[in-house]
């Protein structure tokens, strides 16, 4: 009983977590560059506005640096 109560929460708990990660991408060194920025990119695929916003974030983010 034990087991399938340990288990039970753990599944839980991944849920929540995989449940967190369908979020927006933010524009951080990693996300603006490569291969992150490829990936940050696909989430804004039906959303111009926002990508266009999160492009000019990452082109200050570069400016700053």
């Amino acid at each position: 009983m034990k087991l399938k109560a340990t288990s039970l929460v753990c599944i839980i708990g991944l849920s929540i977590v995989l449940i967190g990660c369908d979020s927006v991408p933010e524009a951080t060194s990693a996300n603006c560059s490569g291969r992150g920025m490829e990936q940050s990119l696909m989430a804004f695929k039906n959303d111009e506005a926002a990508r266009q916003a999160f492009l000019d974030k990452c082109n200050a983010l570069n400016a700053e640096q």
